[in-house]
């Protein structure tokens, strides 16, 4: 048998769960039932935590200290993206593969590397916007109504200038 966990011992997790709704027990009852906290419990907080989130697939943090989980949001930068385009909450089960065909700012594109660049591999603040140039490639959407390649070339090339902050 597993030694017994030390309750004010700090336990980190990291749970992928979809925004607004209850993250399924029986995913969470192995991660979370040797540590002594109810699947459901833990479930029902992380829904609480997502439900700005509503409908898009986000990371959350769990952090366990003395029996007690607190729920943070890490969310993607495509999930960010998805935001930023403002579109309404889809349902999941009705709609499969939804093309996110809308239209974000640069200064949306800006705010969401932002939020990303502590995260960011890229060394200046406009490696990091054309990070978020590339998931906006994948996502499908458009960037000022232009491709985001197109975006990215103008930067490269010196046209586009992001100023490091």
């Amino acid at each position: 048998m597993p030694p017994k966990v030390d309750p004010s011992q700090k336990i980190e997790l990291y749970v992928r769960a979809v925004g607004g709704e209850s993250a399924n027990a029986a995913s969470l009852a192995p991660k979370i039932g040797p540590l002594g906290l109810s699947p459901k419990k833990v479930g029902d907080d992380i829904a609480k935590a997502t439900k700005d989130w509503k409908g898009l697939r986000v990371t959350c943090k769990l952090t366990i200290q003395n029996r007690q989980a607190a729920v943070e949001v890490i969310p993607s930068a495509a999930a960010l993206v998805i935001k930023a385009l403002n579109e309404p909450p889809r349902d999941k089960k009705k709609e499969k593969n939804i093309k996110h065909t809308g239209n974000v700012t640069l200064n949306d594109v800006k705010a969401v590397a932002r939020v990303m660049r502590p995260r960011s591999l890229a060394k200046t603040f406009s490696g990091s916007v054309k990070e978020i140039l590339g998931t906006c490639v994948s996502v499908g959407c458009t960037v000022d109504g232009k491709h985001p390649r197109e975006v990215q070339k103008a930067i490269d090339s010196g046209e586009l200038v992001i100023a490091d902050e």
